[in-house]
């Protein structure tokens, strides 16, 4: 099965858009093309990049500009992967980037929302984060089986198997 390459940012203007990816994200940018026509493919990742990159689409009509800024519905659109949460937390405000949800300890772990030139926001998760479950340092082996059995034992899904798990 194919995997998703890039996925579309619709901008107001293409370098202003680089220049907060790479300047405040510090994202590089992978290519410039002019394709004529006040058109270009531009595309940013951040280093290292292995996933899918941004590809900045210039907004073209009023119906594209109206999603400048609200690119998810007023979701969390972008999930930044990390492996320092507060080294990159410390960056992005260091470089004036807006926080609008300050840090908080949620059950999954450390959430931070920030919001990019446009108004679309996006937070840093853990590297080792895996459906949902956030976990700032590899716990115990005994201690997550704790967390995993208190996590499961009221599932309806799981009940009568934890005891095949081991758990």
């Amino acid at each position: 099965m194919p995997g998703i390459a890039r996925f579309a940012l619709v901008v107001r203007e293409y370098d202003e858009a680089i220049a907060f990816y790479t300047e405040k994200l510090g994202f590089e940018l992978l290519e410039d093309t002019d394709l004529g026509g006040a058109k270009r493919w531009v595309r940013v990742a951040p280093p290292g990049n292995t996933g899918a990159e941004l590809l900045l689409a210039r907004a073209v009509d009023d119906e594209q500009r109206s999603r400048i800024g609200n690119q998810a519905g007023g979701r969390v659109f972008l999930f930044l992967e990390t492996d320092d949460f507060w080294r990159d937390f410390e960056t992005f405000r260091a470089r004036d980037v807006e926080v609008l949800r300050e840090p908080v300890e949620e059950t999954y772990g450390t959430v931070a929302v920030f919001l990019d030139l446009y108004g679309n926001k996006f937070r840093p998760d853990r590297a080792s984060q895996q459906r949902g479950l956030l976990v700032a340092d590899p716990p115990a082996p005994d201690e997550t089986r704790r967390f995993l059995h208190a996590r499961v034992r009221h599932s309806r899904h799981f009940r009568g198997h934890c005891h095949g798990m081991g758990l």
